[in-house]
């Protein structure tokens, strides 16, 4: 393995012809063994928070809605920094722009509590480009130097992994690209080479809320009939042919609602055969445990109800929407946009020699409390705030500086 640099020279663009940004495949080479961290004990914990993020519907809804929040509604920047926007327009060579990237990495972020992101350059700085990797198959090599790629960690060959060094170092390829890895993740005490999602309290509370949900199907495909036990009176000629008849059954039958367990029974004189219903009066405390489920789900994940539409069936309380995203702008959304943009600006500077501060997520509120067809100066107004008719700035209408398009308004 060839040593990584110690240093990267960063390299204005001005007196050279850039190439575009964004153009080359993400692939490292292939690594020479199997030395790496396992996440989990068993190396597929991303596997089981996958599986249960598609089975619990308000922990999947959560996930999908904090990464929607923090990635934005795109980017603000300066206009006459053509490499920004041109960043910004394509990220990579699959055309993906830097909002997506992004979204894809407060997403893993938001489900595996960790997030990558490989960053592809040349050795003069030509071009930048971005790509996101599943964070399910990204490992950590035993060196803690590298990123290890693989396709499929329950078949794992050596020979079909691809490494990639951990960031600030870069290794240049086969192909003459030089290429790193960014590795984000949360901080949680006693876990150094991996992050833990920050629902990690809560695991336990989706599995609940995924098992009321099956409850419920399982009641509707019985289409709400009783639950019970049928009895037959039979002869069998051999006992144990007996007992594998009636567990066969009960394993077919038996465990949810509206379904039967049959019992054979022989050596009675007379045919007794009958079912017995067995009727639940416990529909309440199962609505209560979905419900409390579910409740500790937000609470898991440091979010709001009204932000994952828990609440909507109560009504639409937009001041109250309005309220609860300020809240989450200032204690969850900014710093997550924080933690995942600041690496992204200072590759940049360092690569293609710009200023990258201008570069901002633009975040907007789920609802508005103003029309957009109304001036500043009257939403100030309205608001009970000083305002100024004749000031150019509050002659503007919201739609401008809420970036939205007033010829999209009817």
């Amino acid at each position: 393995m060839k040593k990584p640099s110690k240093k990267i020279v960063a390299v204005s663009n001005a007196k050279k012809k850039p190439r575009p940004l964004g153009i080359y495949p993400a692939s490292g080479r292939a690594t020479s063994g199997g030395d790496f961290w396992r996440w989990g004990d068993d190396n597929l914990f991303p596997v089981a928070l996958s599986l249960m993020s598609r089975r619990s519907t308000t922990h999947r809804r959560i996930i999908n809605d904090k990464a929607d929040y923090i990635s934005g509604k795109g980017f603000s920047m300066d206009g006459e920094n053509i490499h920004l926007s041109s960043l910004v327009e394509r990220a990579n060579g699959s055309g993906e722009t830097l909002r997506q990237v992004l979204n894809k990495l407060a997403f893993d972020k938001a489900l595996f509590g960790n997030a990558f992101l490989e960053v592809i350059t040349d050795p003069a700085h030509t071009f930048l480009s971005l790509h996101h990797h599943d964070a399910s198959r990204c490992r950590v090599s035993r060196d803690d130097a590298a990123v290890i790629l693989h396709h499929d960690w329950v078949h794992y060959r050596s020979s079909e992994a691809k490494r990639v060094p951990l960031y600030p170092a870069f290794e240049t390829g086969s192909d003459g690209l030089m290429r790193s890895i960014i590795h984000y993740k949360d901080y949680e005490p006693m876990f150094r080479h991996y992050g833990v999602p920050s629902y990690i309290a809560g695991m336990d509370v989706s599995t609940i809320a995924y098992k009321t949900d099956r409850w419920n199907i399982s009641r509707l495909d019985s289409s709400f009939q009783l639950s019970g036990v049928m009895v037959l009176d039979g002869e069998l000629d051999d006992e144990s042919r007996a007992y594998e008849a009636m567990r066969a059954a009960e394993r077919r039958f038996s465990g949810n609602p509206g379904q039967v367990m049959f019992v054979m029974r022989h050596g009675a004189k007379e045919d007794n055969s009958r079912f017995i219903p067995m009727a639940s009066a416990n529909e309440g405390d199962w609505h209560k445990l979905h419900d409390q489920a579910t409740s500790d789900i937000v609470v898991a994940h440091s979010w709001f109800r009204s932000l994952s539409g828990l609440d909507y069936g109560a009504g639409f309380n937009d001041q109250r929407i309005l309220h609860e995203y300020e809240v989450a702008l200032n204690t969850v959304i900014l710093g997550e946009q924080a933690e995942l943009m600041e690496p992204i600006r200072r590759i940049i500077e360092l690569v293609l020699g710009v200023d990258a501060s201008s570069l901002e997520i633009v975040n907007r509120p789920p609802t508005r409390s103003k029309p957009l067809y109304m001036k500043v100066w009257e939403a100030r107004k309205a608001d009970g705030l000083d305002y100024d008719p004749e000031d150019p700035d509050q002659q503007k209408f919201v739609a401008e500086i809420t970036k939205y398009n007033l010829t999209s308004i009817d």
